[in-house]
């Protein structure tokens, strides 16, 4: 039995394009390539796959796997798994059950090699999407991780929409309509793996640019992971706790290192500054704010906590603007 633990995904980020780069860009980085894409593209289909982990055909999955994997006890163990009963729990506690030898669907999210199953499957429309020369036909890319992926074009969105809706289906997946959509990239930013792309300004009125940086909702997650650890409950030694603080911080902008990083820099680094000074004034009872004890130098300087915008500035003064 497999106990459904997280609903994240792992993948691998691919682009299908055309072979013209000199048009259409040069891709280098993970999030580099999906600024460079959104430079050369007029319209973007957002687009969302409904359920796509619970709908994954389980025939159609395996002769997949066949491809790649010619052990056949392999190929029995990954049928096994696939069929094996599944217990999750809702948010009032209450247990379901799902899954099991009659299932023909779907790969549990808690599985370590459900993401690895994921990406092998969509790779299916990434290589249709190829065979068919897509990329050609409506002047467009598809970026993909795992089940997000993006479609960019030189006005022929809606026609890749419509071609994507309709492989979709043969494939036995479904688009979810309401969340799939087409806009155009060029006006209007949108959010993909944890950065916001699209229409940026220089400081002070500068001049306008496409470009990418994390996204509110990506700075937020962190601040929430920031603020569970700097808790007053928290009663371990400052060494440890500071060690997980800056391996939190260090993670972070590790993936977050592209782009227009100074205003999500400089928002994390404060609530590291506030969080610090409370966690350590409520620690060692010290009246008022705590700003004269527990100041900036203090906490970045003598406590070692990682300032990401002095970390940064330090590696690629460049990035920061």
């Amino acid at each position: 039995m497999i106990r459904k633990l997280t609903s994240g995904a792992a993948g691998q980020l691919v682009s299908s394009k055309p072979r013209d780069k000199g048009r259409l860009g040069r891709l280098s980085d993970p999030t580099g390539r999906n600024v460079s894409e959104v430079r050369a593209g007029l319209e973007r289909v957002d687009a969302d796959l409904s359920k796509y982990f619970d709908t994954i055909p389980h025939a159609d999955l395996l002769r997949s796997v066949a491809r790649r994997i010619l052990d056949r006890n392999v190929l029995r163990l990954i049928k096994l798994w696939l069929q094996v009963p599944v217990e999750e729990r809702d948010g009032d506690g209450k247990r379901r059950m799902s899954g099991g030898k009659s299932n023909t669907r779907g790969t549990p999210q808690g599985g370590v090699v459900s993401p690895l199953l994921s990406v092998i499957y969509m790779n299916r429309f990434l290589k249709y999407w190829r065979l068919t020369a897509r990329g050609e036909v409506f002047h467009a890319h598809v970026i993909s991780y795992a089940d997000d992926f993006v479609i960019l074009s030189r006005g022929h969105a809606e026609e890749a929409l419509t071609w994507t809706r309709a492989v979709m289906t043969r494939l036995g997946l479904r688009l979810n309509e309401a969340k799939t959509s087409v806009k155009n990239a060029r006006r209007e930013g949108f959010d993909f793996l944890g950065y916001t792309l699209g229409p940026r300004h220089l400081p002070n009125g500068g001049r306008w640019y496409l470009g990418a940086s994390p996204s509110k909702k990506s700075v937020q997650r962190v601040k929430a992971k920031i603020g569970e650890l700097l808790v007053p409950g928290n009663k371990g030694a400052w060494d440890e706790v500071r060690a997980r603080l800056n391996r939190v911080l260090r993670g972070w902008s590790a993936y977050f290192f592209h782009g227009a990083l100074a205003s999500a820099y400089e928002a994390v680094d404060q609530h590291v500054y506030d969080r610090t000074q409370h966690f350590l004034r409520q620690r060692h009872k010290v009246q008022g704010r705590g700003t004269d004890q527990f100041s900036r130098d203090y906490v970045y300087g003598e406590l070692a906590v990682r300032c990401l915008r002095r970390e940064r500035s330090r590696s690629s003064p460049w990035a920061l603007r």
